[in-house]
């Protein structure tokens, strides 16, 4: 596993490194000891999917906020998505700033979203299977989100006009 760092303290790319031959291959998706070398503390409670069926389906963008702060590792297994993150820790130089990377089958890429940061994805093809590992148990009492085209934060979606979760239409701007 490689990891890179970003501008934003504590969000890496992490790219899987397939090792293969005439059979197929084989890539690490988590290893809790190449994460502590890295300085990354994680311990997952829960490995998630979510199957989309439609392009442009837009899920997000939400995060717990304390004491259930969740960070969370994520990868697409099937498709192509674009991932973004936005640092919502208002102490950081970073704050209310957004990042966004293509997440594929064929390029090996997953994010690591620390807590604090609200996260959401865009399918930029049909048929998308995605995996998260999460560090903290579900909790819907202390879930926040923002709308996906708030101009506060001036994301540059690859498609203009999404799908959206009847929840994920009615999430605040900020303010």
């Amino acid at each position: 596993m490689i990891f890179t760092p970003t501008e934003f303290k504590d969000l890496f790319v992490i790219k899987r490194e397939p090792h293969g031959d005439e059979r197929g291959w084989f890539a690490r998706t988590f290893a809790k000891e190449e994460l502590q070398k890295a300085g990354l503390a994680f311990d997952i409670v829960h490995i998630n999917q979510a199957r989309t069926q439609e392009k442009g389906t837009l899920r997000g963008l939400h995060w717990q906020t304390a004491p259930k702060e969740e960070a969370k590792i994520f990868q697409c297994l099937r498709g192509k998505i674009f991932d973004v993150a936005i640092d919502m820790r208002k102490d950081s130089p970073t704050f209310h700033k957004w990042f966004g990377v293509e997440l594929s089958e064929d390029n090996h890429k997953m994010t690591l979203v620390p807590k604090g940061f609200a996260h959401g994805y865009q399918t930029l093809t049909e048929d998308c299977l995605v995996q998260y590992f999460v560090d903290e148990y579900y909790a819907p009492e202390v879930e926040l989100g923002v709308m996906w085209n708030d101009p506060a934060f001036g994301i540059d979606w690859p498609i203009k006009n999404p799908i959206l979760s009847p929840k994920d239409q009615k999430w605040p701007m900020v303010k």
